[in-house]
């Protein structure tokens, strides 16, 4: 499910119409009653115009060297992982050689490959039986992802205004697995508190503990923004409703979530207080009139 935040990409007056109808996508898994139905929700989604169905990797790059000789290139694969002879993650390594390699949703009853999966830059990696809501938000990324191809990305920043008055989304379903100590789990994005920069690597923080995905912090900044994720310094991404207060020592700000401090960068510090007093102040009720001398919140964020 997406967010309450209007999307720049899909709520802008000059793209909202053209967007539907408009994906062609195809759906690969060897089981027939699991593709019959990832078919039907697919084409029940407004924003896809065609839905390719096969059996088998085989069959899938030839309908993906089909379209493309065409001129016509699809725009996702919603992709099974456990497929005998060429499996879906064989088929994603030969994918991510293509010149415009297309986006890969993995669709799978299987958590164990999530890291595997995650490590070929799939976009999303939904797990059977698949919710409508969930392969709704993977449809919003594919979006992202074509708008992003034919426009350079832009324009993808929301306003202040727009980031301050976001609803954090249900992404209850949406499970990241992350590395610590040889062991791999399983954490929800919603309890990520912020993100720690580790080279290749980035560390998610929660309140129960952390653990390593091999990801860059510019790419989580830009996928999870839309749930409410910040960046506030070269090192650090956050999450907007975990920051408990913010504070101004000796010309330094910080951000403290769950015990951790946090710097801020100068570069980022104007745009994280606006955000954050926007956030604190609550919302008039229409035709109530604000009293004179009315308090202003007691946080430490009021201008």
């Amino acid at each position: 499910m997406t967010s309450g935040l209007p999307c720049p990409i899909c709520e802008g007056p000059d793209r909202r119409g053209s967007l539907e109808r408009s994906l062609r996508v195809l759906a690969v898994d060897d089981e027939a009653p699991a593709l019959e139905d990832l078919v039907y929700l697919l084409r029940c989604d407004p924003r896809i115009a065609h839905v390719e169905a096969v059996t088998d990797a085989t069959k899938a790059l030839r309908v993906l060297h089909r379209a493309m000789d065409a001129g016509q290139p699809l725009d996702a694969v919603f992709l099974d992982i456990r497929m005998p002879g060429l499996d879906g993650l064989d088929l994603a390594r030969v994918l991510s050689r293509f010149a415009q390699p297309p986006p890969v949703v993995f669709v799978t009853a299987h958590q164990q490959p999530a890291v595997e999966a995650f490590e070929l830059k799939a976009l999303d990696y939904l797990l059977k039986p698949v919710r409508p809501e969930r392969l709704a938000e993977s449809v919003h990324r594919i979006v992202h992802e074509v708008w992003d191809s034919k426009t350079g990305g832009e324009p993808t920043t929301p306003t202040p205004a727009q980031s301050a008055n976001a609803t954090p989304p249900e992404m209850g379903d949406e499970v990241i697995p992350v590395e610590l100590g040889g062991v791999t789990r399983f954490i929800r994005l919603a309890d990520i508190r912020y993100v720690e920069a580790h080279g290749d690597y980035a560390r998610l923080h929660t309140a129960t503990g952390s653990g390593l995905v091999r990801a860059a912090l510019n790419g989580l900044e830009e996928r999870w923004r839309s749930a409410g994720f910040v960046r506030i310094h070269r090192s650090h991404l956050v999450s907007l409703g975990h920051i408990d207060e913010m504070r101004l020592e000796d010309g330094h700000l910080s951000v403290t979530i769950g015990g951790a401090v946090l710097p801020v960068s100068r570069r980022h510090a104007r745009h994280l207080r606006q955000l954050l007093v926007r956030r604190a102040r609550p919302t008039p009720v229409p035709g109530q009139a604000t009293p004179a001398g009315a308090a202003q919140p007691r946080n430490g964020l009021g201008s």
